[in-house]
């Protein structure tokens, strides 16, 4: 087995239970901070499944996608928005009236 095979599957395997205890906490609070802190979770795994859908040649980078700086809007959108959500779940627990 390649390494590279090897930490992909370790990062599936860890990446699915992280999302896995996510998505049962979702049901557990009604907070925006641990929601948006969710949704970044769940995002970052979709992001990691997509690129190791490609890393083994399972699909490809269509050249129709649009792509800003040579890289493709996709794979741009799965980086940033898991952290523009951990973001909004800061600023939301940070300004929240409750204190930590």
């Amino acid at each position: 087995m390649q390494p590279d095979m090897l930490l992909h599957c370790i990062k599936l395997v860890l990446g699915g239970i992280a999302a896995f205890l996510a998505i049962f906490l979702w049901s557990k609070t009604r907070e925006a901070a641990w929601i948006a802190v969710i949704a970044g979770t769940v995002t970052s795994y979709a992001g990691l499944v997509y690129n190791v859908l490609i890393v083994f040649g399972i699909t490809v980078e269509k050249s129709a996608v649009p792509s800003i700086a040579g890289i493709s809007l996709i794979t741009l959108l799965f980086t940033v928005i898991p952290q523009l959500f951990f973001i909004a779940g800061f600023i939301i627990a940070l300004v929240s009236r409750r204190r930590i």
